[in-house]
C-alpha cells in the first residue's frame, strides 16, 4: 500500500472481488432492488425466540451461504471481518464461534461494511492473507429495541426516521483473480465529525457531515472530481441526509450529480413507509453485495465509491443527552474488465 494525501491509501496489488451474497428479509426483497438480492427469508425471526437471536442466525446463515457459493472451505479462509450494531458485537461474536476462521470483530456503527472491506483488504494487500470474508448486517426488530423502543410499544415514528435495514452483506476478498471480476483500488479512513445532532432518529442529518468529510478528503487527496466516477453510493443517509450531502458538497465546490444515490434510499419503494429509507449496519452491506457489484462485474460500472456512513453514539450516550459523533469510510472499486 501506499498513502495518498492526508485520509487515502492506494493497493499496490489487486484486491478481487471475487465474490459476494446478500442474505434480506421480505421488506428488503418487495423493494426496488428485490430481484439482485442472492436469497430472501420468508420469516424474519428465523424459528428463534427472540429477534437478537434472529440476528445472529442470519449473520450464521450468511457466512455459510458465501463458504458454499465461492466453494471455500473454513481452512481456506485467512480472515474473517464481521461488523453489527448490538452491544459488544455480539451477533459477529456468537456467530464467529460457529467457525474455525480467525476473526476481528469491527464496530464504526452503519459504516462498518466498509471498514471491514479495508480492513481486509489492507491483511490481503501486505500479503497476510489470501481469502479474506467481510461481512456486516443488521435486523430491524433488534435495532429497534436496543437504540429506540421494543416494538410492542407501539410508538409512532418520526417523518424524518429511516428503517433500519434487515440484512447481511457477505463480500469474498482475494489476492488471485482475473481480469474479469471487480476489484478494490483506494480506500479513505474516516475523521470522525460531530454536526451537533441529539435526536437519534434523525440518522441521516447526524451523518451527513461525516461523508462530506470523507468525500472531500478523497477528492482532495486524489485530485479527482465526483464527474470521474460512474457512481458515488453513501451508505445509509436516507433521502434526508441525502439532501444535506449534496448541498455540503456544493458549497466545498464539488458538486454531486446524477451518478450520486445513496444506498439507503434506494433499497426501499415510495409505496413501504419507510420515511427517509433504509438504514443501519446491513444498508450498505446488502446493496452493495447484489446491486453494485453485479454493475461493477458485468463492467457497466467502471469506477464506484462506495462511503458508507455511522452513527457512534451507545444507548449510554443517547440517554445522558450527548450529541452524535459520526465517521466515514470509503472504499473505490474498479469494475470488471470484459
Amino acid at each position: 500500500m501506499k498513502k495518498i494525501g492526508k485520509s487515502t491509501f492506494e493497493f499496490e496489488k489487486d484486491i478481487f472481488v471475487k465474490g459476494a451474497f446478500s442474505l434480506v428479509s421480505s421488506k428488503e426483497a418487495e423493494g426496488v432492488l428485490g430481484k439482485y438480492f442472492s436469497e430472501v427469508l420468508e420469516d424474519d425471526t428465523l424459528g428463534e425466540k427472540t429477534f437478537e437471536k434472529a440476528e445472529r442466525a442470519m449473520h450464521t446463515l450468511a457466512i455459510k451461504k458465501i463458504l458454499k457459493q465461492q466453494e471455500l472451505l473454513e481452512s481456506e479462509v485467512d480472515l474473517l471481518v464481521s461488523g453489527d450494531l448490538m452491544n459488544q458485537l455480539v451477533t459477529s461474536n456468537f456467530s464467529a464461534r460457529e467457525f474455525d476462521i480467525p476473526f476481528l470483530g469491527v464496530y464504526s456503527a452503519c459504516s462498518s461494511f466498509t471498514e471491514s472491506l479495508l480492513i481486509a483488504g489492507t491483511f490481503i494487500s501486505a500479503g497476510a492473507a489470501k481469502n479474506t470474508i467481510s461481512i456486516a448486517g443488521s435486523h430491524f426488530s433488534s435495532a429497534e429495541r436496543q437504540y429506540r423502543n421494543p416494538l410492542e410499544f407501539g410508538n409512532q415514528r418520526q417523518t424524518y426516521s429511516q428503517w433500519t435495514v434487515t440484512g447481511m452483506g457477505a463480500t469474498h476478498l482475494s489476492l488471485i483473480g482475473s481480469n474479469e471480476m471487480p476489484r478494490i483500488k483506494k480506500v479513505t479512513v474516516g475523521k470522525v465529525t460531530d454536526y451537533g445532532i441529539k435526536d437519534i432518529a434523525n440518522m441521516g442529518a447526524a451523518m451527513a457531515t461525516a461523508a462530506s468529510r470523507t468525500l472531500l478528503d478523497y477528492f482532495q487527496d486524489t485530485k479527482t472530481l465526483p464527474t470521474d466516477y460512474d457512481l458515488i453510493a453513501t451508505g445509509d443517509l436516507g433521502k434526508l441526509g441525502s439532501d444535506i450531502l449534496k448541498d455540503l458538497m456544493i458549497e466545498e465546490g464539488f458538486p454531486l450529480g446524477q451518478n450520486y444515490t445513496d444506498c439507503g434510499h434506494m433499497i426501499y419503494s415510495s409505496l413501504q413507509n419507510s420515511f427517509q429509507g433504509g438504514s443501519g449496519a446491513g444498508a450498505s452491506a446488502v446493496v452493495f453485495n447484489s446491486y453494485i457489484y453485479e454493475k461493477l462485474k458485468k463492467g457497466e460500472f467502471k469506477k464506484v465509491l462506495l462511503v458508507a456512513t455511522g452513527a457512534l453514539m451507545s444507548v449510554t450516550t443517547n440517554q445522558q443527552g450527548d450529541t452524535i459523533p459520526c465517521v466515514a469510510h470509503l472504499v473505490m472499486f474498479e469494475g470488471g474488465k470484459c
